[in-house]
């Protein structure tokens, strides 16, 4: 595709009001321009996160209220590059996180955002699995790697270990060397052993402060209660690092009289954890695992599939 064969509108799944599924639909809206650094991408697939059914129908998190169109992963192809960009030019595949989170807009035909906030595309995948990855498994990397610089020999817990963030994350931990442990019903025990999981918790059924000890390293997806429970599975020393807001007083009240870390973050842009994810992909030590794909246009149906929190991996929509 050159620049001239770039339409002046495309589609896109926007929002006029707060609420379900059904508040979905498909849009036309005018091509964006990439400003400096930015690059212009046609999509070709785009996952979903639970940031995106929150968003979706909740107020007074991160964004306006709307019309908006909601997405931050990407996987595509390049059709323009703007000012300053060095890294990529028209025709490479690439994929990646848009800025967390004002950077919204994947959920559509193109989209545009700073060149840095992409890699090249693995090579073992195509655009489906590559566009599960970005943002679920960069959250994965920052809290595991750049946050709790997770070591060989360590022990790991991760909460929630078979869904979109937790999968990653037990792949990324066993990658270093870790010892992991993952909670999860007993459904998806089977799942988690096969990518490596050291021992599995049914949550369900069993106290996991009360099981799990000497832990060096807890992911938190769920919030205030689940981090205070880790902080009862860790050493002296260890850290708890929560992916979403807890109650920071309590939370750090309770880490400190353990003698623990407990910090919270959000997933940042990164083209450099991009990079060592799609090495990872390339090597064989990290895989996305898909609970199902959906056109663009079917995202409502996704969404609501979304919405049950049963789902094992991550969900896709495919851009035609």
């Amino acid at each position: 595709m050159t620049t001239t064969d770039i339409p002046a509108t495309m589609r896109a799944i926007g929002q006029d009001t707060l609420g379900g599924p059904e508040v979905l639909h498909e849009i036309e809206r005018p091509v964006p321009q990439p400003g400096p650094s930015e690059i212009l991408v046609r999509v070709h697939a785009t996952a979903l996160n639970p940031t995106d059914w929150k968003h979706r129908a909740l107020a007074g998190l991160y964004l306006p209220e709307p019309p908006f169109v909601l997405g931050w992963d990407v996987s595509g192809v390049v059709v323009a590059v703007a000012r300053g960009v060095t890294l990529f030019e028209p025709g490479d595949e690439v994929f990646g996180m848009l800025p967390y989170p004002h950077g919204h807009g994947a959920a559509a035909e193109y989209v545009t955002g700073p060149a840095r906030a992409f890699a090249r595309k693995p090579r073992a995948l195509d655009h489906v699995p590559a566009a599960a990855v970005p943002l679920a498994a960069l959250t994965a990397w920052q809290a595991l790697v750049d946050t709790a610089n997770v070591q060989a020999g360590q022990r790991v817990l991760v909460h929630a270990a078979a869904g979109g963030v937790g999968h990653f994350a037990v792949q990324i931990a066993k990658a270093r060397g870790a010892h992991v442990i993952g909670t999860a019903s007993a459904a998806n025990h089977e799942f988690l052993r096969g990518l490596g999981v050291d021992e599995v918790i049914d949550y369900r059924t069993t106290d996991v402060a009360e099981a799990v000890r000497d832990v060096d390293v807890a992911i938190d997806p769920l919030g205030t209660e689940n981090a205070l429970t880790s902080i009862r599975t860790l050493r002296r020393g260890g850290i708890v690092v929560s992916l979403v807001g807890v109650d920071a007083e309590r939370v750090r009240a309770a880490a400190a009289a353990a003698g623990v870390r407990a910090v919270g973050m959000l997933v940042e842009a990164d083209h450099a954890g991009m990079s060592e994810l799609a090495r990872m992909v390339d090597e064989g030590t990290l895989w996305p695992t898909i609970a199902g794909t959906f056109p663009l246009a079917e995202a409502a149906a996704a969404h609501a599939l979304g919405d049950t929190g049963r789902t094992v991996g991550k969900l896709v929509l495919t851009v035609p």
